[in-house]
């Protein structure tokens, strides 16, 4: 019988390029042969890598260094151990990785479906469908810290794993709304508490999910307290029995990298322009917006009670209160596209314009209006998205936020919004939109027609837990504001129908 290491070079290579990459090392520990073998083997590594995660945009990777990473993340993963907090950087940048070298596709499964299925996401989704690298991930920011009373001291300065640790849980893309299993452990007060406090919007943070330094570099734990406040309240208007919802809100790692997102309709039956054929961000077409907001009364009683000298360093109380919801459908399109301005990242500046119409049944007169704005890249390469909505020719509602994930990802949008002057007393709140469908062929920019909708109603009666392999996260354990529900309708433009999703 030939022994293995006496088999030509290239049969071996077979051999081998079919064992599984957390079994490779276990391979080259037999025999020095071996060892050699496999230890700078670019090709091998090439083709390992290539059969368990997706093709890279880019070839040119080191593959060695990326099959053995995703083998260090597979273990700790695994682990059982009680000492994975101190991985948390090496899993950040491992899982950012995976993420941005994730499938792209052409073609859409249903309407509902924006992103493309991964390979990359779905591991990921399985290695941390384990509560224990939850916990040890993606609960280290601030705001966790505060919510199981372990924060010691208010004027500590920031610590790197808390930006980390939110950025990966921003990430995961399907908030925790609790840091344990009790109603006690709910984050929606703490994240409340961030996101509706007024201090938290300065001239430095453009009054969005930015640093508040003026570098414009992301605030992730601002992200991370707009996404469970945001999640809080789909949960809890039931708007998740929805496909559209359910496939960004709900799937842990769904469309968070760049080009995730997938057109509709396919790029061969559309029409682009030459603005939209040169426009990077893929702005034109039609976006599901969420905005949520105070009473302004309770909202201002928070932010300025009597006799209040808290310091700038102290977090207001948790705030757990009702919040209204409303459900926008944007319809914008590219009108000018220009170089980076001073303080911009490297990508061009691209214009547009459009309007907003509510689908919520209390047809509130802020969600009805005419809308512009841009889309850059900061300096360290996010895409900051700038909305203005216009009533009667004057603008009122600006918006600041970052596409997570980056150009093109189906997650989209999440940041602020407020009063377009700076309202040293507010309103402001948290806001997020991502698109849900292009420009139909010889469609109309100036109104909303039956094929804008179908993405919203696509797959209604479907269960979204029956897809394509991602694992639900249910930590949250049906996570309800007690006896706080508001009825939330979508309309069709056809007889002016109603579809009740208050489930």
């Amino acid at each position: 019988m030939v022994h293995l290491t006496q088999l030509p070079p290239e049969i071996l290579h077979n051999i081998l390029s079919h064992v599984e990459p957390e079994d490779t090392p276990f391979v080259r520990q037999t025999c020095r042969y071996l060892l050699d073998f496999i230890d700078g083997n670019r090709a091998l590594f090439r083709e390992l890598y290539y059969r368990k995660l997706d093709d890279p945009p880019s070839d040119d990777l080191d593959w060695e260094r990326e099959v053995k990473d995703y083998v260090r993340l597979r273990a700790i993963c695994m682990s059982k151990g009680l000492d994975k907090k101190s991985e948390l950087a090496f899993v950040h940048d491992t899982t950012s990785r995976l993420l941005s070298r994730s499938a792209r596709s052409l073609k859409r499964v249903t309407r509902s479906v924006t992103h493309a299925t991964s390979r990359n996401a779905a591991l990921l989704a399985d290695f941390f469908a384990d509560e224990t690298n939850r916990s040890a991930f993606l609960s280290r920011s601030f705001i966790f810290e505060r919510a199981r009373g372990e924060t010691k001291s208010f004027s500590d300065p920031p610590r790197a794993e808390h930006q980390m640790s939110a950025h990966l849980h921003c990430l995961y893309g399907s908030p925790l709304l609790k840091h344990g299993r009790t109603r006690s452990s709910r984050m929606y007060p703490f994240a409340c508490s961030k996101v509706y406090d007024l201090r938290e919007y300065t001239e430095n943070t453009h009054w969005g999910p930015f640093m508040n330094d003026g570098s414009l570099r992301v605030d992730w734990e601002k992200v991370e307290a707009i996404l469970v406040v945001l999640r809080s309240n789909i949960k809890n208007k039931s708007l998740d029995s929805f496909s559209i919802f359910a496939h960004i809100w709900e799937k842990p790692f769904a469309g968070q990298w760049e080009g995730s997102y997938i057109p509709w309709p396919p790029a061969a039956e559309r029409e682009r322009s030459e603005l939209e054929r040169r426009d990077p961000y893929d702005v034109s077409g039609t976006w599901l917006r969420v905005v949520c907001f105070l009473d302004y009364n309770d909202f201002f009683a928070y932010n300025f009670p009597i006799g209040d000298e808290l310091p700038d360093n102290v977090p207001r109380p948790a705030l757990d209160t009702f919040e209204a919801t409303r459900l926008i459908l944007m319809k914008i399109y590219v009108t000018d596209i220009t170089d980076p301005e001073e303080g911009d990242g490297d990508g061009p500046v691209v214009h547009f314009k459009g309007f907003s119409k509510s689908l919520d049944s209390s047809w509130d007169d802020n969600a009805e209006s005419d809308l512009r704005g841009t889309a850059r890249t900061t300096p360290e390469g996010e895409v900051r998205w700038t909305t203005y909505s216009i009533f009667s020719g004057q603008e009122r509602w600006k918006s600041e936020g970052i596409q997570i994930g980056g150009r093109r990802s189906a997650k989209g949008v999440v940041g602020n919004w407020f009063e377009k002057d700076y309202d040293p007393h507010g309103p402001c709140g948290p806001t997020a939109f991502w698109k849900i469908s292009d420009r139909e062929p010889r469609s109309d920019d100036h109104q909303v027609e039956l094929n804008d909708f179908l993405p919203l109603v696509d797959g209604y009666e479907q269960d979204p837990e029956q897809d394509d392999g991602y694992i639900y996260d249910s930590e949250d354990g049906g996570d309800q504001v007690d006896d706080e529900s508001e009825d939330v309708e979508v309309f069709l433009p056809v007889d002016i129908e109603y579809i009740d999703i208050d489930g």
